[in-house]
């Protein structure tokens, strides 16, 4: 794993050319560019242009236009604002002078404050669970003509209950993932700016399939033109990508097109330390029958 966890850092720590002005390439699937990928490379490139005593509170992010992954893509950031104690980057990732992707970013300094969250849900233990990289391994084989073999990512994710993308089902629209990036020997280290780069990559993970639990439809279902329309995320407390995270996502409503998703980051012993909300597009393709069941 830990050739795979640095080809993934060289891939979210994007390429300095100027000083508000950065590079990030894509790995050459999938065929568009993965929304968690620009996420996590907009956010790396606007953290390193602010005081390293400041950190990401907030960022709220637009996807324009699909990414082409065979081709750079460029991130301008720009310096909006330099507060007492806040600061904010707005940060427009281009391909082909075309933007594909916009976000707004702001930073503070740590200080104290009034503290509460809620609970964390309570979920099986993540070594009680078998991996989403088997589970999808073994559909690929028993059914190649409908699926394929999963991607070797350094990101191990175990579902508390897995879908059942042969014959999904209407269920409660609830979800929870237990999250770590494997890194055996070390190669995170306690940077922030790279734990909250990596947990912006994994952000974007099932979330889009969280506003679908409710109907008998997957992201992969042939039948449905999905796509992330817009993404927030919030860091509230400090945060280790390294260990395991729960992700608790949850799906309040869809309609008009569109599905809304929640989440929630927690610590193994509780502690929220992020939150995030997405708003998808969820839309049958003309022409395509109603689900028969």
């Amino acid at each position: 794993m830990p050739k795979e966890l640095q080809q993934l850092l060289s891939l979210l720590e994007v390429q300095r050319i100027d000083k508000y002005l950065f590079i990030g390439n894509s790995p050459a699937k999938p065929q568009r560019v993965f929304g968690g990928q620009v996420l996590a490379q907009s956010l790396n490139a606007a953290s390193r242009t602010v005081d390293a005593s400041r950190s990401a509170h907030s960022m709220h992010a637009y996807f324009l236009r699909p990414g082409n992954p065979a081709m750079q893509i460029v991130y301008e950031v720009d310096p909006i604002r330099d507060g007492g104690s806040f600061t904010t980057r707005r940060v427009v990732a281009k391909q082909d002078g075309v933007p594909i992707f916009n976000t707004s970013i702001s930073f503070q300094s740590a200080e104290d404050g009034f503290d509460h969250q809620f609970e964390m849900p309570q979920v099986p233990a993540p070594e009680s669970l078998s991996t989403d990289f088997e589970h999808r391994s073994e559909l690929a084989r028993q059914h190649p003509d409908r699926f394929r073999p999963p991607m070797q990512l350094p990101i191990e994710s175990r579902s508390v209950k897995p879908r059942d993308y042969l014959d999904p089902q209407p269920q409660e629209p609830e979800r929870y993932i237990w999250l770590r990036t494997l890194d055996p020997e070390g190669e995170i280290g306690d940077n922030p700016i790279r734990h909250q780069t990596l947990l912006a990559f994994i952000s974007d993970f099932a979330l889009l399939g969280a506003a679908l639990l409710a109907h008998p439809y997957t992201g992969e279902s042939p039948e449905l033109q999905v796509a992330s329309l817009d993404h927030a995320l919030w860091f509230h407390r400090p945060l280790r990508v390294d260990d395991y995270l729960l992700y608790a996502m949850d799906s309040p409503s869809a309609a008009g097109g569109r599905g809304f998703s929640r989440g929630s980051f927690y610590t193994r012993d509780g502690i929220l330390v992020a939150s995030v909300a997405q708003e998808s597009l969820l839309r049958k393709k003309r022409g395509t029958a109603p689900v028969q069941r």
